[in-house]
């Protein structure tokens, strides 16, 4: 028969106080452009369900849409900096 280990009671995965951590919340503000336009894309789409899209409606979906990728590319480009100036 195999025993169980069990972790100790000191353990850092049995200390989580269930708030993030500075790494945590420093990723979060970093990603919150992103976050921000997604919210607002999801917006268009939830506003489009019930109803036909019309002309405007498409042009906001599209300016979401865009916007989204634009943030994206910020946001890896953003990543790639801090990334590649901390390794030099």
């Amino acid at each position: 028969m195999k025993s169980i280990i069990t972790l100790p009671t000191t353990s850092q995965a049995l200390a989580f106080d269930g708030e993030p951590s500075d790494a945590e919340l420093d990723a979060i503000e970093l990603e919150m452009p992103l976050i921000e336009a997604e919210v607002d894309l999801l917006d268009v789409q939830i506003t489009t369900l019930d109803r036909p899209a019309t002309e405007l409606d498409e042009r906001r979906a599209r300016r979401a849409r865009n916007r989204v990728l634009v943030e994206r590319r910020n946001l890896t480009n953003r990543v790639a900096t801090v990334q590649s100036g901390g390794v030099a």
